[in-house]
């Protein structure tokens, strides 16, 4: 990528960088305008390097062959059956995803040498930070819905139309959930120093909320007889536990042990919405901050 600059007719500069013109007609631009304008550009780029189709067909390599399996029965159990297989296997594999999806969004940039062209853009720097978490959002989010989908056809063919209310609530969240981590690994891009360092952290926070936060709260609620409100805040404080409690509210079975434990917190619907929401916004919010600090 480079950067050039060039002087119009008023004596304001115009900035290309990558494609990327960042003055418009009337000179001025809202930061919503040049958040699209780099969220654009940033979509390309992942649909150029294979991201998008790798995530979507991985996906669909899994949703679909886990909706086989489990599809031996028809009808209402059976079906509330391949749900919770789906949300197990969304609960680890989206996580990842995201997480490695964002973690060189700006230090793999700073690494490549195009953040400092993108820093010289006439836009703030968190707009930069705003502009390519939305560009992978939706690269993410596409793949997430076109995956997921594709079991959904399987669903479709095998058990009919059964609770598909169910079936739309848990891609929706599924999408947030991956959103979630992306906004995690924006975050961790945007504090480290390498890729190498940002690429541990990452693989680190996925061991301890995917797999460790459960076994030490499994343990936390055999030894101690914890009240429903420390269940709920332990259900809230993990955005994997989150969606899975979303999941389960909505169908007859839980699939028995921790998942059981954790479904019957009794946490609304309206509230599990917004918290995730806001393990969407917060990293994201907090890379912008952060981004401001970062020399180039």
């Amino acid at each position: 990528m480079s950067a050039d600059s060039a002087e119009s007719g008023g004596g304001h500069p115009t900035n290309v960088e990558a494609g990327v013109d960042t003055k418009t007609e009337s000179g001025r631009w809202t930061v919503i305008e040049q958040t699209a304008v780099l969220a654009r550009h940033e979509f390309r780029l992942s649909v150029r390097n294979a991201w998008a189709f790798a995530l979507t067909g991985l996906f669909a390599l899994f949703a679909v062959l886990l909706s086989l399996f489990s599809g031996a029965r028809v009808g209402p159990s059976g079906f509330d059956a391949i749900v919770v297989s789906l949300a197990s296997l969304a609960t680890y594999l989206l996580p990842l995803a995201g997480l490695v999806f964002g973690y060189d969004t700006i230090v793999g940039a700073d690494e490549d040498g195009h953040l400092d062209s993108l820093f010289a853009l006439p836009v703030a720097r968190s707009t930069v930070v705003f502009g390519k978490y939305v560009g992978r959002a939706f690269t993410l989010g596409a793949a997430t819905v076109i995956g997921f989908g594709a079991a959904g056809v399987v669903l479709l063919l095998y058990v009919g139309l059964l609770d598909w209310p169910i079936f739309t609530g848990f891609v929706v969240m599924s999408v947030g959930l991956a959103l979630t981590f992306l906004a995690v690994g924006v975050l961790i891009s945007t504090l480290a120093e390498e890729k190498t360092h940002a690429l541990g952290l990452v693989l680190l926070v996925w061991v301890s909320y995917v797999l460790v936060y459960d076994l030490i709260a499994l343990g936390m609620i055999a030894t101690f007889d914890l009240p429903p409100a420390v269940l709920s805040l332990l259900v809230l404080a993990n955005p994997a536990d989150v969606f899975r409690v979303f999941v389960l509210s909505g169908v007859d079975t839980t699939g028995g042990g921790f998942a059981a434990v954790y479904a019957g917190t009794g946490l609304s619907v309206p509230l599990l919405v917004v918290t995730l929401v806001l393990w969407n916004v917060v990293p994201v919010l907090l890379a912008a901050r952060a981004v401001r600090r970062r020399s180039v």
